[in-house]
């Protein structure tokens, strides 16, 4: 079954890490540029919502270090902070196909 939606419930159960690795795959799936420079965007204001916002500004003024970002975004508190993200494009979008039962 092709996207399927997953309920919010089951998507919560998720570690921050699978929820990453799963939308990040069906972004893949979808050539979906969109959510990807979403996340990008959204890499700076996780990282002020930890404190960091020394690493916020850098962030926010380099976007090749967004690139590097974006590489370890499914990791650690990282991923803890942008969870909402993740659950909000799966839940819209479905799961990958490489998840799916």
């Amino acid at each position: 079954m092709a996207g399927a939606t997953p309920e919010p419930s089951e998507l919560e159960r998720l570690s921050s890490k699978e929820l990453h690795d799963r939308a990040l795959a069906r972004a893949r799936e979808r050539l979906d540029v969109g959510f990807l420079w979403e996340l990008l965007r959204a890499i700076p204001a996780a990282a002020a919502a930890l404190g960091e916002h020394d690493r916020a500004a850098f962030d926010l003024l380099h976007g090749v270090s967004l690139l590097q970002e974006f590489t370890h975004a499914g990791e650690g508190e990282m991923a803890d902070a942008l969870r909402p993200l993740y659950i909000e494009y799966l839940a819209r979008h479905g799961m990958p196909a490489s998840h799916r039962a």
